[in-house]
């Protein structure tokens, strides 16, 4: 499949998804603050602190598939900061951190399901793409939220076969395809099919957008994809360059002009026209001349 990545782009379709984010503990708290919370819980000694931090993120680990809608998302980093505060006035008071990650979570889970949940997505959910056979297909993968500014990537799927469809067990993976704007070309009826893109932030999806492909337009009789290939490269002529050429006025253009009309301008051109005449009457004068003499 012919789908290949571009590195810049405008909105080309309106996008229609399912606002959501997920309750993650490494959404909402940097490597920073969590190495904070367990080096005041058991000091800077390796294996102490190793284990700290693979406990504190076996406690939040039930909270990574918990669903919210993307509106809760400031809400929610409110409450993971004033979680991380009071793990740290436990290890201030000399609190154990076994006890502390487990309640920790709790709270959280309790606090996430009295938030908004996430909404189901407006119909249609998957935004319709028609292409004519041999034109190319461009999806971009941009949502009307603001994404984190580092660690995202991009993924995309293909259900083929002509399916319209959101079951992700019907997508497979579109190899080289990793940025937020793809395009297929030339489009091929074989592309008729739901295309998916998901938006990671450190490996966790953001949101998920769908688009559905329709190709029109029936092939041409016995053309190939070789023949399609031949006449695009034929037809194809670069670009011409742009060259900047001289100003060469005409006379009137000369004569419009408002400093044409001067003293000096008008004697050059009552000379011009009087020695224009007195060439003509001379060319007349010589050919008569010549004319009477052959008599």
């Amino acid at each position: 499949m012919a789908l290949v990545t571009l590195v810049g782009s405008t909105v080309l379709f309106p996008l229609i998804f399912r606002a959501s984010t997920w309750a993650c503990l490494f959404c909402f708290t940097t490597h920073e603050e969590r190495l904070h919370v367990c080096q005041m819980f058991v000091g800077t000694e390796g294996s102490k602190l190793g284990q700290c931090k693979d406990a504190l993120t076996a406690a939040f680990e039930g909270l990574s598939d918990m669903e919210i809608n993307y509106d809760e998302r400031s809400h929610l980093h409110d409450a993971f900061t004033q979680m991380t505060l009071s793990l740290q006035e436990v290890a201030a008071a000399r609190g154990s951190f076994k006890a502390a990650f487990p309640s920790a979570a709790a709270k959280m889970k309790r606090t996430i399901h009295h938030l908004k949940k996430v909404q189901d997505c407006i119909l249609p959910c998957v935004q319709d793409v028609t292409v004519k056979r041999g034109d190319q297909a461009l999806f971009s993968c941009i949502v009307g939220f603001q994404l984190p500014e580092s660690e995202l990537t991009y993924s995309w799927k293909f259900a083929a076969g002509g399916l319209r469809t959101q079951d992700v067990s019907y997508f497979r993976d579109v190899p080289g395809a990793h940025g937020y704007l793809a395009r297929i070309r030339p489009v091929q009826p074989t592309h008729r099919g739901t295309f998916s893109c998901v938006i990671l932030h450190d490996q966790r999806p953001l949101a998920r957008l769908y688009f559905y492909l329709n190709v029109t337009g029936p092939p041409p009789p016995g053309e190939t994809e070789l023949q399609v290939t031949f006449r695009e490269v034929m037809n194809w002529t670069p670009r011409e360059a742009e060259t900047i050429e001289p100003w060469r006025p005409s006379l009137g253009e000369l004569l419009a002009r408002p400093s044409a009309l001067t003293l000096d301008n008008l004697f050059l051109i009552a000379a011009t026209a009087a020695f224009v005449s007195a060439g003509v009457t001379m060319l007349v004068w010589v050919f008569f001349r010549w004319y009477l003499s052959g008599d």
